[in-house]
C-alpha cells in the first residue's frame, strides 16, 4: 500500500505512512549526522569532500562551484540565441524581399553576408550548447549523488540515470525529470524538528517544460528550414526558426532557475546536517576558549 500523505512511498506505520513522511526516516550511513569536513569550500558551507567516482559518497559533495560554471555557460547560450535570432530575423527580411521582387539578388553581397552571418551565429550557438550540456550533466549527477546522502527513499532512479538518461532516445524526454524530481524531494531542507517538509516543484516543472517544449519546436523549425525551397517558404521556416530560438533562450533562463534553486537547497540542507550535531560527538569536542 502506498502512503495515504506522499502516494509516492510504502506504508510501513499503522497509519499509511511511509518513513518519511512519518518522520522516522534512516539515518545518513554509518549512523553519521552531519558532513564531517567543509575543508576547501569555504567555512560554513557543510558540505564534506566525499568520494570520487560515479558511485554514491558518505557525504555530500558541494555542486557551488560547478552551478556557477553552469549558469555562466547558460548566459553565453542565451547571448547566443540573441545573436542567432537578429542574424536570422536579418536574413528571413532579405528572403522576404526576394519574394516581393524576384529581381533581386540576395546571392551576392548583402545577401551573402547576411548568411555567412547566419553561419557563424549557428555555430557560435552550438558550441555554447554542447559546452553548457557537458557541464550541466556533470551538475545534475553531482547533485543526485547528494540527493542519495540526503534521502535515498525517495530516489525513482539511480545515478547513473542522470547522465544516461539524457541520451537514451524518447525516454530522455522523461527519465531526467524523474532524476531531478527526487534530487528536489532529496533536497528540500528539513523542519527544525527534523520533519518532513515539501516544496512546490514549480521552478522544476517550468524548466523541464520549457526544455522540452523548445526541443520539440526546434526539430520542427528544423525540419521546415531544410524542406524550405521557395524564398517565400525560406522567409517562413527563418521566422520558425527565430520562433524557436526565443523559446531555447527562455529555457536556458528557466535552467539557470532551476540550477540556481538546487544549488540552495542543498546548500542548506547540508548546512543544517552539519549544525545537527551528536551528543557524543559534542561532548567529545574540546571546549571553545
Amino acid at each position: 500500500m502506498l502512503c495515504t500523505r506522499c502516494r509516492i512511498r510504502t506504508a510501513v506505520t499503522d497509519d499509511g505512512l511511509c518513513t518519511f513522511c512519518s518522520g522516522t526516516r534512516p539515518p545518513l550511513p554509518g549512523g553519521a549526522t552531519a558532513p564531517v569536513s567543509a575543508a576547501g569550500l569555504g567555512v560554513g558551507s557543510g558540505f564534506g569532500s566525499g568520494s570520487g567516482g560515479w558511485g554514491v559518497g558518505t557525504w555530500p559533495r558541494s555542486p557551488v562551484g560547478l552551478s556557477r560554471a553552469v549558469v555562466a555557460l547558460l548566459g553565453c547560450v542565451i547571448a547566443s540565441d540573441l545573436f542567432v535570432i537578429a542574424a536570422g530575423l536579418h536574413l528571413r527580411g532579405l528572403w522576404e524581399g526576394l519574394a516581393a521582387d524576384e529581381s533581386l539578388n540576395i546571392y551576392t553581397g548583402p545577401g551573402l553576408r547576411a548568411q555567412e552571418l547566419y553561419d557563424l551565429a549557428g555555430t557560435v550557438q552550438t558550441a555554447a550548447f554542447l559546452a553548457t550540456g557537458v557541464l550541466f550533466i556533470i551538475w545534475f549527477h553531482r547533485t543526485r549523488r547528494n540527493a542519495e546522502v540526503f534521502e535515498s527513499g525517495v530516489q525513482r532512479m539511480g545515478p547513473g540515470w542522470a547522465v544516461g538518461g539524457w541520451f537514451v532516445p524518447v525516454a530522455n524526454l522523461w527519465f531526467p525529470y524523474r532524476v531531478a524530481s527526487g534530487i528536489w524531494e532529496a533536497s528540500v531542507r528539513l523542519h527544525p524538528d527534523g520533519g518532513w517538509r515539501t516544496v512546490p516543484k514549480t521552478v522544476l516543472n517550468l524548466w523541464w517544460g520549457g526544455w522540452i517544449v523548445s526541443v520539440l519546436a526546434s526539430r520542427i523549425a528544423v525540419s521546415q528550414w531544410n524542406r524550405a525551397q521557395e524564398p517565400e517558404q525560406i522567409a517562413d521556416a527563418a521566422a520558425l526558426v527565430a520562433a524557436a530560438d526565443v523559446l531555447d533562450l527562455v529555457a536556458a533562463v528557466l535552467a539557470v532557475l532551476f540550477v540556481r534553486a538546487v544549488t540552495r537547497m542543498q546548500g542548506e540542507r547540508a548546512g543544517i546536517g552539519q549544525a545537527a550535531t551528536s551528543p557524543e560527538r559534542a561532548a567529545s569536542e574540546p571546549a571553545a576558549p
